[in-house]
């Protein structure tokens, strides 16, 4: 996808370099990691979350959940470590090819959606994204490698460790320039549901409902997302290249719930499902990309 030609001005925050935080549970071993997450993982996604990481942690290692809505709607002044550690937004976004394809790619979603927020008569506010590796610190708790990107609607941050874009494409054979956008424009959807109140409303019904019905809402959080992503592709479809779709496709069928745990358990379990079997994630992804349109994005509305 030809994105070059964005400014690389945008809110970006880097942690690289800085150590991490986390919640002090450290020393680097698979153990500390596990505990470390356990407790972010379950208020996002319930217990059928903490079940996907273990099954990510112990069969491939660190690969985490693309996405999650998060819980509140809460939006947070920048951490002390934020302040104390200044970013030169330009140096951030050309430091290595990962970090400016993530750039790019968040520079043409925030200009996007800010003109469809417009045109509805919306008021749209802009999202950071940070940088870590490793381990960091969001307004939500730790970040560690192992979640996978994520947003996080307490700071409206979209996270991300450019070693993800490395596992997407060796392990998972989802390559190319476009799987990494859809990663970046999936995200930037979280907080457009944040901006909606969808996300807010979602979390109203997890905290309300059973387990197995808090996973459905959250199956549904991510579908919309990934629709979003598309919508965002079709709004720039002429900077599409021959091929950039199927390498979207590919990174969601590698990303579904079904997929991922028959390769770790060889068997599914739907009622744990956080985030939309292959087959969905991928038509909601072709629903957005075909329609170039939000309202278009219902799911919510009947069956998915």
């Amino acid at each position: 996808m030809r994105l070059d030609d964005f400014d690389p001005n945008i809110n970006v925050e880097d942690q690289r370099g800085q150590g991490g935080g986390g919640f002090g549970f450290g020393g680097g071993g698979g153990g500390g990691l596990l505990f470390g997450l356990l407790p972010m993982v379950f208020s996002r996604f319930g217990c059928g979350g903490v079940v996907i990481l273990l099954i990510a942690l112990a069969v491939f290692g660190g690969l985490g959940s693309l996405g999650g809505g998060g819980s509140g709607v809460r939006t947070s002044a920048p951490s002390e470590q934020s302040a104390r550690h200044g970013t030169d937004t330009k140096s951030s976004c050309t430091i290595d090819a990962a970090s400016k394809v993530a750039c790019n790619a968040f520079s043409s979603a925030d200009k996007t959606w800010a003109a469809i927020f417009q045109q509805s008569g919306e008021r749209f506010v802009a999202p950071k994204l940070v940088f870590y590796s490793g381990s960091g610190q969001s307004g939500c708790g730790a970040a560690q490698s192992a979640m996978g990107p994520f947003y996080c609607p307490q700071d409206q941050g979209v996270y991300l460790d450019t070693s993800f874009f490395d596992e997407l494409g060796n392990r998972f054979g989802a390559k190319g320039d476009f799987a990494q956008d859809y990663v970046i424009a999936h995200e930037f959807g979280h907080h457009i549901q944040n901006l909606l109140g969808t996300s807010a409303k979602v979390a109203q019904a997890e905290r309300s409902g059973s387990e197995a019905e808090g996973n459905r809402m959250s199956v549904r959080l991510e579908l919309q997302a990934d629709c979003y992503a598309g919508v965002w592709a079709a709004q720039n479809r002429d900077r599409l290249d021959p091929g950039d779709i199927q390498e979207g496709m590919t990174a969601a069928y590698a990303i579904g719930d079904d997929t991922l745990q028959k390769q770790a358990q060889g068997r599914v379990v739907p009622d744990s499902f956080t985030h939309g079997t292959s087959a969905q994630r991928q038509h909601w992804l072709q629903t957005g990309l075909d329609s170039g349109d939000p309202a278009r994005c219902d799911t919510f509305s009947g069956a998915i």
